[in-house]
């Protein structure tokens, strides 16, 4: 009786062996699932100041804008839009060189829209150019940081003077419209030739140009927010020609209006980093 006692016991225990290997299992798989779960999940913060720091050691700068989609399961560092998204198109853009009500929205970014701005902006200085006859005096051009117009001297004041004729009132007053579309930081460059001057009031170049930009600001400000405007002043020392000719002085004599890339906003005091267009 006992021998028996003991096969049947020894049964039992062989036919639930089969639960230690079923728990094991489940629990591998539990462990499975929870790491695949942290691995999905991403520091958003982290992430992007990774991004922003590639950014500006590759792009030379501000800071990039990546956007962290949210996902059901985490964020996710692919922003995914739905398949029905608009994107602009040149038909809908208005005369203002701004995309049309709800453009932009659910597109590949804000550099796309900002592209299509400044162009636009571009589009219209130029044409206002050319139907004054201005086009070697008011001369528009697409750079890296920005839209860049660039405006000589004889067309806003008189020889060796700061103060802007009333008819280069009329001129900024129309510029100044256009650029009011866009809500992008304008800095007012005055440019020089390196003839010197030396008068009471201007005991270099560096006061005539500081004060012909300010002068300008002065005027585009009635149509444009004072927050987004500065003025710089760089006397001779920012030459595009040489001044080895009165044709190169003539075009390094100009006031420069740059409509400034949302991406170097980081650059300037007092504005937040990653702004967006």
């Amino acid at each position: 009786m006992a021998r028996r006692r003991n096969n049947t016991e020894r049964e039992k225990d062989n036919s639930e062996r089969w639960l230690l290997t079923y728990a094991d299992l489940i629990t591998l798989l539990m462990i499975f699932f929870v790491v695949m779960y942290s691995m999905s999940r991403v520091d958003a913060e982290k992430f992007q100041a990774l991004a922003e720091s590639f950014s500006i050691a590759l792009g030379g700068g501000g800071s990039a804008q990546i956007d962290i989609g949210e996902h059901p399961s985490g964020p996710s560092i692919i922003e995914t839009y739905p398949d029905n998204t608009p994107t602009p198109s040149g038909d809908e853009i208005d005369e203002e060189g701004v995309g049309g009500e709800g453009a932009g929205e659910g597109t590949g970014g804000g550099e796309d829209l900002e592209e299509i701005t400044i162009e636009g902006i571009k589009q219209k200085l130029d044409k206002f150019a050319e139907d004054n006859r201005i086009q070697t005096q008011l001369v528009s051009s697409v750079e890296e940081r920005g839209l860049v117009i660039s405006i000589q001297d004889t067309l806003l004041f008189p020889s060796g003077s700061a103060e802007i004729t009333p008819q280069a009132k009329e001129i900024l007053d129309k510029i100044s419209d256009v650029l009011a579309s866009a809500p992008n930081l304008i800095k007012i460059e005055g440019h020089t030739d390196n003839l010197p001057i030396n008068t009471a009031r201007f005991p270099s170049n560096w006061e005539l140009s500081v004060l012909r930009a300010t002068n300008v600001l002065h005027i585009m400000k009635t149509k444009i927010p004072p927050e987004q405007l500065s003025a710089a002043g760089y006397g001779e020392y920012r030459p595009v020609a040489s001044n080895a000719t009165e044709a190169g002085r003539t075009r390094n004599r100009r006031v420069d209006l740059v409509v400034l890339r949302s991406r170097y906003d980081v650059a300037e005091p007092g504005q937040a980093p990653g702004r967006d267009f």
